[in-house]
């Protein structure tokens, strides 16, 4: 059970979003946090602080009048760390080298393979054959609907029907090194994490896992542990100190 940290850039900036709220058109987020601060000196406390594999998420699509300065932002702190932190945000198996030369040790890949609800494995074989199963991770956030939790696309909004089992993560795991899962409900909003989902992902044996989406206590780390037998990773944004929330980086950073 290790402490994965981040750094989310949105309009050239690092933030924090409300998870569900992004939304392309006018590039626009209910924004919990802006920092003053570039991400490189976020990569570089990493660095310092020896946390490996947390990730770098470009939030603006290539099409975005922000893309070009939130890219930069990225490079900026993949030169920082290089080999310490993964990408995500915009992977194709066209771009995914690049990200890679440029210093990331994985790409995370979403919307390239998750898309207007449809899993799109023929892009995710593309991917393989362009950098290897040892340097992809699959992104897999995920909304509860009915009876279990399924993939969400399009900025979170769109159901696919790929329900998330232990059976499924059994089959994808032969196609990426690790999965990062938001809990997308309770992403951003420090309102506690995604239990059930949680308990699932920690009995399931396997590939790496990072939870993201609710922690935003030192008693939640202790429920988290507890739901996931130690057995996965996890992330926190808003609700660290880093970003305005509440939760010491000092404390948490000892999760390693």
């Amino acid at each position: 059970m290790k402490f994965r940290p981040c750094i989310d850039i949105h309009n050239g900036k690092v933030k924090q979003i409300v998870g569900g709220s992004l939304r392309d058109e006018g590039d626009r987020a209910n924004t919990n946090y802006a920092s003053e601060l570039d991400a490189a000196f976020y990569a570089e406390l990493y660095r310092k602080d020896r946390l490996k594999g947390g990730h770098i998420i470009l939030l603006n699509p290539a099409g975005s009048k922000y893309y070009e300065e939130t890219k930069r932002q990225a490079y900026g702190a993949l030169k920082a760390y290089p080999g310490g932190m993964q990408i995500g945000g915009g992977i194709t198996a066209e771009n995914a080298k690049n990200f890679l030369d440029a210093g990331a040790s994985h790409v995370i890949v979403t919307s390239y393979v998750f898309k207007s609800g449809t899993f799109y494995r023929d892009n995710l074989e593309r991917l393989l054959s362009a950098v290897g199963k040892e340097h992809i991770v699959l992104d897999l956030s995920c909304r509860k609907k009915g009876d279990g939790y399924y993939v969400v696309t399009d900025r979170w909004q769109e159901f696919t029907d790929m329900r998330l089992t232990e059976e499924v993560l059994t089959e994808l795991s032969s196609c990426c090194d690790e999965f990062l899962i938001h809990g997308v409900d309770v992403e951003g909003r420090r309102s506690g994490m995604e239990e059930e989902l949680v308990h699932m992902l920690g009995a399931w044996s396997g590939i790496p896992v990072t939870y993201a989406g609710g922690i935003s206590s030192l008693e939640d780390l202790d429920e988290f542990r507890r739901l996931s037998g130690g057995n996965i990773d996890f992330t926190i944004g808003s609700a660290l100190d880093l970003f305005g929330g509440n939760l010491p980086y000092e404390t948490v950073k000892r999760f390693q």
